[in-house]
């Protein structure tokens, strides 16, 4: 049996201990007339000492009181007293007070427990350094009512005069996933939004500027709180640029666990390939395993070199071409056969593995390979030899709605590790800007990796973090104890949590936000994310460009319509401009086979006017919800009301103003079609109208100083070039003084 001081343990105290007397007296952390110290040794880990002193802003924000941080034990007076089992390991150093804690408990993963013990002793003590600081930061938010993600929503917790205990006893179970993390993929928006983070060498439109530190620490701030473990820090991080490793740093400095992305394998992307070769000799290589396998493996190891000086990396294998594409798509030398190409792809992971073995000094360094696109598929058939010891990922669709084919099929081996990989967003087809998927969809998910096991492992790719507050709340909840969580529940604490003048009221309004999407019958994925509603109406518009630029194609390719839906009425210029549909089709489309891969994450929408009923649709579901949130918001504190406008009622507009935008877009192609050019155009300028409704979105998620900057770095979904777009061919048509056919 080991002993260790009081502070060890809150909630591991055996409960074989007897009852002081003192139990029932309370503690008093802090108030006017008694502050207790915190207790908390040299020794302990970077990552707890930082989650001390949150502790202690935390307490000052609340109380006005700066509390004391110490590092020797004090002989009288209260004290909160925080360590690790196995750090803060002593004999008889608190007085006389020892507790008795099992063999087995320094061997727990992330645990931890929280103890009143009398009215001079508070313990926050956990089995390792990360289930230390989880305790501090579930004492944080359960007890002292600070919300992981206050930064991200503006909510500084409540202020009162005293933070004190009659009772208190806490303790976790090891959580339900083993790594729990975030991707920080697609992160336009934090990129730019506080300049001087320094600059990127990479050949693509976005990402020229690395996420400021000071920002990077606020989202693993709010990573740890929310009791992730995990985080591939940026996309297309290369690390041998020193601005872009002190994301690495910043991550590092929190224990969390440090990853790469399936494109990135060892920490090496295409565009890292490229500068090292250009850095060391001016060359510019082909970036391929299979023609040029001795360049690409120095690579390889000159990185992995660098990323074994942090601790916890979790190292990502694997074999693609550049753009997250595969390597024959760069490579024509790349035999055809699939046959051929896994073993390409095997002998790249073997390889890797042991340069992961030659750097990294840990016994069993874990590794991890996704299962992505024709990696999915190759390892499916039997052609990909993986490593006994890697955590097997597989992957949703994209959008976050279902798990691949192959989560299902792959049968499990009870030796193996297996993971996933899921999509809170995706800028190509969305939710990128506005939030798609609700806590109750994702759970429904993620319940199937109890199923078909696949705890050991789960990265979100989260992008900007802000637009998806809620989502990332609750998963951190399911992913930590997902035994104990329950959507409905969650929901009503949220909502009560946050809007406490009319919980049940927002919980509807989130509700009918999350049901407006439309979705496909069968399968049930959303077919008009943010993302994909911005991508079909460019089409639309490229192919109303045409009726300017080339008459002739344009008349090629007529819009396909369902005669036994719907019937265009020619109008005149002063008629009513709105086609008439006959026998109105079901909003979900078409009879599809439930078969899930990566094409379903930009799915047919059918015919033209079938996705005019549903974009229409779509629009007026977004529209009601607009309606209801109206007449809400009045009964709504100032500070509910801001948190409402910028997590629900902003992100509903914008998705008002591109299915409305869309919607006329698809109306004007068809009125084209006709030859009607006046209506086309008054279609046009309506589409522009609707545009209108995400810079007002903008400018209530920018009015507060402090996220002013916000949408500079928006290149990526880049909403003010629709207008401009839609706006040009308006005039082009004015200056053409078009005729009908």
């Amino acid at each position: 049996m080991k002993h260790f001081i009081i502070f060890l343990c809150f909630a591991f105290v055996l409960s074989s201990i007897s009852v002081n007397a003192e139990e029932s007296e309370r503690f008093v952390l802090a108030s006017p007339q008694h502050q207790a110290t915190i207790f908390v040794a040299e020794t302990e880990p970077e990552c707890v000492q930082i989650a001390v002193q949150n502790l202690i802003a935390d307490v000052k924000k609340i109380t006005a009181i700066e509390l004391k941080k110490i590092n020797t034990v004090p002989k009288e007076g209260s004290v909160l007293m925080i360590g690790t089992v196995g750090v803060a390991e002593s004999d008889g150093v608190f007085g006389k007070l020892k507790f008795t804690l099992p063999e087995t408990f320094s061997s727990k993963w992330e645990c931890f427990r929280i103890e009143k013990i009398n009215s001079n002793q508070l313990v926050i003590c956990g089995s390792d350094e990360r289930g230390t600081m989880f305790g501090i930061y579930d004492f944080l938010e359960k007890q002292l009512g600070v919300d992981p993600f206050y930064f991200w929503k503006d909510r500084e917790p409540k202020k009162c005069s005293e933070i004190s205990f009659d009772k208190l006893s806490v303790t976790s179970e090891a959580p339900t996933f083993q790594y729990r993390g975030w991707f920080i993929n697609d992160e336009d928006l934090l990129t730019e939004w506080k300049e001087g983070g320094g600059q990127r060498n990479i050949n693509y439109p976005y990402y020229s500027q690395v996420v400021h530190p000071e920002v990077m620490n606020r989202v693993v701030e709010a990573l740890v709180r929310n009791k992730f473990n995990l985080i591939i820090p940026a996309s297309f991080l290369d690390i041998m640029n020193p601005a872009e490793e002190e994301l690495v740093k910043t991550a590092a400095r929190r224990g969390v666990f440090l990853s790469q992305h399936h494109i990135e394998p060892l920490g090496v992307s295409g565009f890292s390939y490229f500068n090292y070769w250009k850095a060391k000799d001016g060359s510019s290589p082909l970036f391929s395993f299979y023609s040029n396998r001795d360049k690409l493996v120095e690579v390889w190891n000159h990185y992995a070199e660098r990323w074994a000086k942090y601790p916890n990396v979790i190292w990502q294998l694997g074999l693609r071409g550049t753009g997250d594409r595969p390597m024959w798509t760069t490579d024509s030398n790349v035999p055809q056969s699939d046959a051929e190409r896994g073993q390409i792809i095997s002998d790249a992971i073997s390889v890797q593995r042991e340069i992961v073995r030659k750097f990294d000094l840990r016994d069993k360094p874990p590794i991890t390979v996704t299962l992505w696109a024709e990696g999915s598929q190759l390892f499916h058939r039997g052609f990909l030899k993986l490593p006994d010891e890697a955590i097997i990922v597989f992957s949703d669709n994209s959008p976050g709605w279902k798990f691949q084919n192959d989560f299902y099929s792959i049968k499990r081996e009870k030796e193996k590790r297996y993971g996933v990989y899921y999509h809170h967003q995706l800028w190509g087809s969305g939710p990128h800007l506005a939030q798609g998927i609700s806590p109750r969809w994702t759970w429904t998910v993620f319940k199937e990796t109890l199923d078909f096991p696949a705890t050991d492992y789960a990265i979100l790719n989260v992008s900007n973090i802000r637009e998806f507050v809620l989502g990332l709340e609750a998963s951190g909840q399911f992913l930590y104890d997902f035994k104990n969580f329950d959507p409905k529940k969650f929901m009503e604490t949220w909502t009560t949590t946050n809007f406490p003048s009319k919980p049940k009221e927002i919980e509807n309004l989130y509700n009918a936000y999350f049901s407006a999407f439309i979705l496909r019958q069968g399968i049930k994925t959303p077919l008009l994310l943010d993302g994909l509603t911005r991508s079909r109406g460019l089409k639309v518009l490229e192919t109303i460009q045409l009726y300017v630029t080339d008459n002739a194609k344009f008349r090629k390719s007529p819009p396909s319509i369902s005669k036994d839906i719907i019937e265009i009425r020619i109008p005149h210029p002063t008629d009513a401009l709105r086609p008439t549909f006959v026998n109105e089709p079901q909003q979900d489309v078409g009879n599809v086979t439930i078969s899930m891969g990566l094409s379903d994450a930009y799915p047919s929408v059918g015919t033209t006017d079938t996705a005019l009923l549903m974009a229409q649709s779509q629009r007026k579901a977004f529209e009601q919800v607009a309606a209801q949130a109206e007449t809400i918001l009045p009964t709504l504190t100032n500070e509910e009301q801001k948190f409402l406008k910028i997590n629900l009622t902003a992100q509903n507009d914008i998705m008002i103003a591109l299915s409305g935008w869309y919607e006329n877009l698809i109306l004007a192609r068809i009125i084209l079609a006709y030859g009607h050019e006046e209506a086309a155009v008054e279609y046009l300028r309506r589409a522009i109208q609707s545009l209108e409704r995400i810079e007002n979105a903008r400018q209530v998620l920018t009015e507060n100083e402090k996220w002013k900057f916000w949408y500079r770095g928006d290149k990526k979904m880049n909403l003010p070039a629709l207008k401009t777009k839609t706006t040009e061919i308006l005039k082009d048509f004015s200056k053409n003084k078009l005729t009908a056919f």
